[in-house]
């Protein structure tokens, strides 16, 4: 699977079981919501700074967001 894939679902995902919006997200890491929503769909070729923000907003590690199917780890 694409990198730019497997963040971008990992990042949906975490970021709807603590209930943010694309737009909330967005505004924890000082960003648009266009910006997050190009995460998801595995459009945007993100830097690591941004991914350790999101990792930081989201309260995972950021070699979660790198892992397929990252989420059943965090959910234990």
């Amino acid at each position: 699977m694409d990198i730019k894939k497997i963040i971008g679902d990992n990042v949906k995902e975490l970021r709807k079981i603590q209930g943010f919006t694309q737009g909330e997200l967005a505004d924890l890491i000082d960003s648009h919501r266009d910006f997050i929503g190009g995460i998801e769909r595995g459009k945007r070729n993100i830097t690591v700074e941004s991914l350790n923000q999101i990792a930081h907003a989201l309260q995972v590690e950021p070699q979660i967001l790198l892992i397929e199917r990252a989420v059943r780890l965090v959910k234990g």
